[in-house]
């Protein structure tokens, strides 16, 4: 699972600037002794020496990559966990990943579209639902919206409030 992208290098001692995918950035990486990097063609396990954070950004010293030359090779990479090595989540989370493609119906069973994207708006996590013609609606993730997420019938049920559509 996906759960950062390597988007820069960082100084001169080969760190890396990390995109986090996650909203617990602290507690996901302070944590973290080991992970994988994966890219096109390969996934290879990294030591991790040193964490740091710096505004949206995570920066990782990595075992091995010593200078920026070695880090750029690490660029647009993703680091991954294996799915098994997760931490299980509370009960009515979900992570993006396996939330991405549910089918969307209203609460009177009308299908609006599939799920595409979700993105956070600062408040909330804003659930972007594509119809069939591609017309995107955009739904905020809060209780008065969303009233059943069914992940094993890969279904959402929601309420439109006036103005959503």
């Amino acid at each position: 699972m996906k759960f950062g992208q390597i988007v820069n290098t960082f100084g001169i001692k080969g760190m890396v600037k990390v995109k986090p995918f996650t909203e617990n950035t602290k507690k996901r990486f302070d944590n973290l002794k080991k992970v994988y990097i994966k890219n096109k063609n390969e996934k290879k396990e990294y030591e991790i020496e040193e964490v740091k954070y710096h505004k949206e950004m995570v920066l990782i010293k990595f075992k091995g990559i010593e200078n920026p030359e070695q880090a750029n090779i690490l660029r647009n990479s993703y680091l991954v966990i294996d799915r098994e090595n997760e931490k299980p989540l509370e009960e009515g989370t979900y992570y993006i990943v396996d939330m991405i493609g549910l089918e969307v119906y209203t609460e009177e069973g009308k299908k609006i579209g599939i799920l595409d994207d979700i993105f956070n708006s600062g408040s909330s996590d804003i659930y972007v639902v594509k119809d069939e013609l591609g017309k995107q609606i955009l739904l905020p993730a809060i209780e008065e919206v969303i009233k059943k997420i069914d992940m094993k019938e890969r279904k959402m049920i929601v309420h439109l409030i006036p103005g959503l559509m």
